[in-house]
């Protein structure tokens, strides 16, 4: 994973303008992505663009409107497209700008592109209206949905040579992503209710007496919807902290973009544990200018070193 990417060629007119579309997409649909990758250098800047851009469309297909089978014969169509780019058959003057850019991506970067067939699986449960009776049955689609996504972004990023503990970056990239999935349902819990989704387990929706679900701007009657809110940012906090040990193995710029990505969503954990009603009123997100603090503590190491300093100790 450490692979050092070698310079190359000049980019070719249409390669560059697949990767402008990409990159428009993420920055009209993915504010909060789009924060963390514009700390990268351009050619992995692109490279997560190109990603977010298929994943964005895998999305759009599982929320759209199309019924069921439509829904599963666009994904598996997509499912071919990703195949084509795996073996290589995307000509750079392909009409599909995201294909372009992927496939280009992919020969720059070692980028497992088997985490968005899992993508593709993930919202396949979607459609299905899957449900999860336990916590062990939704990490299996979080980390479809999610983990997979920081699997694929370390492809992007590698990590430092020679780092201590290398070899785990997969496992925490998954676990960061596990993470960031569980806090957007939180922070979603009342629109996906909207739409007929429940994702929060079962178990957990009974132990605090919220199985009734989350129809309206208050808590079902007699439920304990903060116990169990607080429950869920619980464990949240805790794939927080393991994931967070991603960051030292990183390079300077890819580690500001993780921090970055992942201090947003751990500040609306904050918002949300602070007042767990919020998420049932509308949507809750932070001001640019604290995405703006964000960013720069990303950037100038303090995440990382601070992670750095607490695995010494546990090694100690």
């Amino acid at each position: 994973m450490s692979r050092t990417v070698e310079p190359q060629s000049e980019m070719s007119a249409p390669v560059r303008a697949a990767y402008s579309y990409c990159e428009t997409v993420t920055g009209q649909q993915a504010r909060n992505f789009a924060y963390g990758i514009r700390l990268l250098p351009t050619e992995k800047r692109q490279a997560m663009s190109a990603l977010y851009a298929f994943s964005r469309r895998v999305d759009d297909i599982g929320d759209g409107e199309l019924a069921p089978e439509a829904k599963r014969d666009r994904l598996e169509a997509t499912r071919a497209l990703l195949e084509r780019i795996r073996k290589g058959a995307v000509d750079e003057d392909d009409t599909d700008p995201v294909a372009v850019a992927l496939a280009d991506a992919a020969e720059r970067f070692p980028i497992p592109l088997g985490g968005l067939d899992e993508l593709i699986d993930g919202v396949l449960m979607d459609v299905d209206g899957k449900t999860y009776e336990t916590w062990d049955d939704l990490k299996v689609y979080c980390r479809c949905v999610a983990g997979a996504i920081g699997r694929l972004s370390l492809g992007v990023f590698g990590t430092q040579p020679g780092a201590p503990g290398a070899e785990r970056a997969p496992e925490y990239a998954d676990t960061l992503g596990l993470a960031l999935q569980l806090t957007n349902i939180l922070r979603d819990v009342r629109e996906d209710a909207g739409n007929g989704r429940v994702y929060l387990p079962a178990d957990d929706l009974a132990k605090f007496g919220c199985t009734d679900g989350f129809r309206t701007a208050t808590p079902p009657a007699g439920a304990d919807f903060t116990g169990l809110v607080h429950y869920e940012v619980r464990r949240a906090r805790a794939l927080f902290a393991e994931g967070y040990r991603l960051l030292p193995l990183l390079d300077r710029r890819s580690g500001a973009c993780v921090a970055a990505m992942a201090g947003i969503y751990r500040r609306l954990l904050d918002r949300i544990e602070r007042d767990p009603e919020a998420v049932l009123r509308g949507r809750v997100s932070l001001p640019g200018r604290e995405k703006a603090y964000v960013a720069v503590r990303g950037l100038s190491g303090l995440d990382a070193r601070h992670i750095s300093r607490r695995t010494v100790r546990r090694r100690a």
